[in-house]
């Protein structure tokens, strides 16, 4: 039998891309250093007024659909291993509170299904669906209270400004509780607070960096979209009974 560790690290990132709900344009980062001649510091609004920007920006949408394609790139242990990219691609719906739905289509087909309350993830090919409750603290960290309408982006982080320029406001995020990251850097639109773009780092040095296209707001989702049916023959293990 098949393991679906594959699956659940995807799992685990992704209360952290939600955090990139706005309209997805491509990432603009300019080179390091070319920020600086082009938009000097003081030009730079605060940190503390982009996280006002982006958490307004956020607070208005409700919910979200969309495709996208997530890019995961391994760290490098002790200099002994190369780096490596792994890509997926399908379509996500997400509405507050709690509530998403991803359909990994490419390379191998799985689903990511809450209700707010029970995660399920799905692993097509192996057969498999793992239940996980939310509320005994599996997924529990800043981010995915933040995204769930639960906190605060200027509570839950200690934020700092990396760069700014014609590419955006690169601000990084560091979680003040424990996580299952170490850091999360937006690059923010100055006018509107939009998110161009998202990376997150792990714990142990990985990178997943996400990008969306086709995005539809707040077009009120049925609550069936976030209810996983056992199809016939999966196997079901459950994580989520108290130990």
């Amino acid at each position: 039998m098949r393991s679906n560790g594959p699956v659940v690290v995807r799992m685990l990132l992704l209360p952290l891309m939600l955090v990139r709900l706005a309209h997805a344009q491509p990432a603009l980062i300019q080179p390091e250093g070319a920020e600086e001649a082009e938009a000097p510091a003081a030009e730079c609004p605060s940190t503390e007024a982009t996280l006002a920007l982006i958490q307004g920006r956020y607070d208005a949408i409700q919910d979200l659909s969309a495709e996208f394609e997530q890019r995961t790139q391994s760290g490098v242990l002790a200099g002994a291993l190369p780096e490596s990219t792994d890509v997926s691609r399908g379509t996500v719906l997400f509405a507050k509170p709690g509530r998403m739905r991803w359909s990994y289509l490419e390379p191998d087909a799985s689903f990511v299904i809450s209700n707010g309350e029970i995660l399920w993830v799905y692993d097509v090919d192996a057969a498999e669906a793992t239940r996980f409750r939310l509320e005994e603290g599996y997924l529990a960290g800043a981010a995915l209270q933040f995204l769930f309408g639960a906190a605060r982006l200027a509570e839950t982080f200690n934020a700092s400004t990396l760069n700014c320029g014609p590419g955006g406001i690169e601000v990084q995020l560091l979680p003040r509780e424990d996580a299952s990251y170490e850091r999360l850097s937006l690059v923010v639109e100055p006018e509107s607070g939009e998110v161009s773009s998202t990376s997150i780092v792990d714990l142990f040095g990985n990178r997943t960096t996400i990008r969306f296209s086709g995005i539809v707001l707040n077009q009120s989702p049925s609550p069936e979209e976030f209810v996983f049916s056992r199809p016939s023959g999966v196997e079901i293990l459950d994580l989520s009974e108290t130990p």
